[in-house]
């Protein structure tokens, strides 16, 4: 790896935080969502979770034992401004100020997230993100964020994963906020979303002095199934869904006309002047999430996308299905420097998950593919490093094994085990593993 590489390890704040109704907190869409009958495949929620809260020393303290120098995390938007907008909780921000002073005082360069899925329910209610309003309001409250910790943050990522959020929120419906909207409801909550991030990135820069500032998108390379032509026409179009709206409107300031011109104004948001080119305010760094590439044939799903996603035959699989293909990650770095170049590019996600795991009799976790899935993308964003990628630094996704969203706490991703009954932690073998590659690579 390059001789400034960091490494370091993700999480988000509903994820870990707990403490769902604590020191004036406010009410988010996913503390509303996981009351829904159905809607979390174990009936879990996050009102516990890892008790970061109140915790996180513990969680610093097995960061700094693994050797990591960065450390991802997101603010809750509703701990901080319970209503949206206007009054501060001023417990919410002591809690992220006493965080990130501990950060600093292991070491930890703190990456900060201002928006990882948890929108205040007060802005749900008024229409959420189908609503403009929604991205004044996160311009506001980046802005706020922003001079809270900004003399102490240098990195900032205003969205995590709008495709994601987007389309699983607002288009199927398996995430909060629940609507099956379609294609519709994920385009047009696409378009505030970018709108948001593009109003937030020079206040984040006005209030935070030296302030690096980015987004982090999902992204992946979209390959036919086949050579037929209604194959690769489904792939582009996904393709254009998932990768190229979001990469074209923040770099080259426009979306795509292929995704115009299928989405015809029966289904595109109110797309006003000037829209565009705050979308397109220049960024710092790219954050780029991986986990699998995406093999497309023609098929009925979100019409007029209407294509099927393909598990290849042969290839090894996540507990959740996703494919194992490290080759992956350093064809999405090669593509997005050639075609769109960002200055720095951050891997801010990659990691496996794993049907749920207990200690051995030694008090162990030997999660042997997880190690070897660690290993095999690393390898990879190396390679793309030696091809001229500015990639900058790695997160393994996560830190320890946390309320997965819609999937409950049924699929670990954590380099540490969490006792969710004692809260006890424990360090695994890829945790070690990772922790010895980091390690190595500042005594390097």
């Amino acid at each position: 790896m390059p001789e400034d590489f960091v490494f370091g390890s993700a999480t988000s704040a509903y994820q870990i935080e707990g403490a769902a109704a604590l020191d004036g907190k406010g009410e988010s869409i996913w503390d509303r969502f996981t009351r829904k009958p159905g809607a979390i495949a174990d009936g879990s929620n996050g009102d516990m979770a890892c008790d970061h809260y109140h915790l996180y020393p513990r969680d610093i303290a097995l960061m700094k034992e693994m050797g990591l120098s960065a450390y991802r995390f997101s603010l809750s938007w509703p701990r901080l401004l319970p209503e949206g907008s206007g009054r501060v909780n001023a417990a919410g921000a002591d809690f992220y100020h006493r965080l990130i002073d501990a950060l600093l005082k292991a070491g930890i360069e703190p990456f900060l997230t201002l928006y990882h899925w948890d929108l205040p329910q007060r802005l749900q209610d008024k229409g959420g993100w189908y609503n403009r309003d929604t991205a004044m309001r996160f311009a506001d409250y980046a802005a706020e964020a922003a001079q809270l910790f900004g003399d102490r943050v240098k990195k900032w990522t205003t969205l995590n994963e709008p495709w994601t959020f987007c389309w699983w929120g607002h288009a199927t419906g398996e995430d909060a906020p629940g609507l099956k909207d379609g294609v519709k409801g994920g385009v047009i909550s696409s378009h505030h979303a970018l709108l948001a991030h593009g109003l937030a990135v020079p206040l984040i820069r006005s209030e935070a002095r030296g302030a690096e500032v980015g987004i982090t998108l999902d992204v992946n390379v979209t390959e036919p199934a086949t050579d037929r032509a209604e194959d690769i026409e489904a792939a582009r179009r996904f393709d254009g869904a998932q990768n190229r709206w979001y990469l074209d409107a923040i770099f080259r300031g426009a979306y795509p006309e292929d995704m115009l011109d299928l989405y015809n104004p029966r289904l595109l948001p109110d797309i006003r002047p000037g829209d565009l080119a705050a979308i397109s305010a220049p960024i710092d760094f790219l954050g780029i999430n991986n986990y699998r590439r995406s093999v497309i044939r023609a098929g009925a799903e979100l019409a007029p996308l209407s294509y099927e996603r393909v598990s290849p035959e042969g290839s090894d699989y996540s507990a959740l299905g996703w494919e194992i293909w490290p080759q992956a990650i350093e064809d999405i770095l090669v593509h997005v420097h050639e075609t769109y170049r960002p200055a720095r590019i951050y891997v801010t996600e990659n990691g496996m998950a794993t049907a749920p795991e207990v200690p051995d009799a030694r008090g162990r976790i030997e999660d042997v593919e997880r190690v070897s899935y660690y290993v095999g993308y690393l390898e990879k964003v190396a390679s793309a490093a030696r091809r001229g990628v500015p990639v900058k630094g790695y997160f393994a996704w996560t830190l320890m094994d946390n309320f997965e969203w819609a999937l409950g706490y049924t699929a670990p991703f954590g380099l540490v085990h969490v006792d969710f009954k004692t809260q006890e932690r424990r360090l695994k073998w890829s945790g070690e593993v990772y922790g010895r590659i980091a390690r190595e690579a500042v005594e390097r």
